[in-house]
């Protein structure tokens, strides 16, 4: 189990200025792109079963790999080979989204002082992230969630020094894991899924099944990047028998 202690309120401004050469081109982006490339995304383009409480939260998009401005740069705009973005494995018995692969993250809270605290916050409580080894590079405009309203700002950084991360809080996550970049990229381990009239980009990586909010995010984040390999895109699954088949243990609502 990871002990450190977590420094509320400590290295929470962004610094796109300071990202490897690689992740430059997502550091540069203006805040709302990833609000025009995913559709659907505002509460207003999309009407839910009954009124609710709008809910804010933000996720850790952190990116790790290549040579970091302190030690040179990396001398490529291309994704390093050794490239990897952290995730987690949410338990199944959670609430909301259970047994879904996600971003480290979750809810602001008032004592929060931005959303890139609350993200390095919730990272911590997941995962043991040490925040003194993350350079907050991005806060991009909240983005809606379909099926609740709820708004999500996706914070984007980059890990100087990586650390130790492992399961920290059970009931949350159940598996804590970095997945090489160039696997997520790979045309076999991409598909579309489909449920109902809804249809997704997903992804598979050690058997389990990234789709929702995460997958589209990731894909989003590869198509602006210009890392994105062509796939097959007539590759469509049915949702319920992919997830039957992974190891999410995840159960549709």
């Amino acid at each position: 189990m990871i002990a450190n202690a977590d420094s509320p309120g400590h290295n929470i401004t962004v610094q796109p200025e300071l990202a490897p050469q690689w992740l430059q081109k997502l550091a540069s982006l203006q805040e709302d792109s990833l609000q025009n490339f995913l559709p659907n995304r505002r509460p207003e383009e999309f009407n839910l079963p009954e009124p609710k409480a709008t809910k804010h939260a933000a996720v850790l998009v952190l990116f790790g790999g290549g040579a970091s401005p302190a030690d040179g740069g990396a001398a490529s705009a291309d994704v390093p080979a050794d490239a990897s973005v952290l995730l987690t494995h949410r338990h199944p018995g959670m609430r909301s989204h259970s047994g879904q692969i996600a971003f480290p993250g979750g809810r602001i809270d008032a004592t929060d002082r931005s959303p890139v605290d609350t993200a390095l916050r919730e990272a911590w409580e997941e995962t043991g992230l040490n925040r003194n080894n993350v350079t907050p590079l991005k806060q991009f405009r909240d983005l809606a969630i379909p099926v609740t309203g709820n708004q999500v700002h996706p914070v984007l950084s980059y890990w100087d020094t990586p650390s130790s991360v492992d399961v920290t809080s059970p009931d949350e996550a159940d598996d804590v894991f970095t997945v090489a970049v160039s696997d997520l990229l790979a045309p076999e381990n991409r598909f579309a899924i489909k449920h109902g009239s809804w249809t997704g980009p997903a992804f598979s990586v050690r058997d389990y099944v990234v789709w929702g909010f995460t997958a589209g995010l990731l894909n989003a984040i590869f198509h602006l990047s210009g890392w994105e390999r062509e796939w097959d895109r007539e590759k469509v699954f049915d949702l319920r028998e992919t997830l039957e088949k992974s190891r999410n243990n995840e159960a549709l609502r």
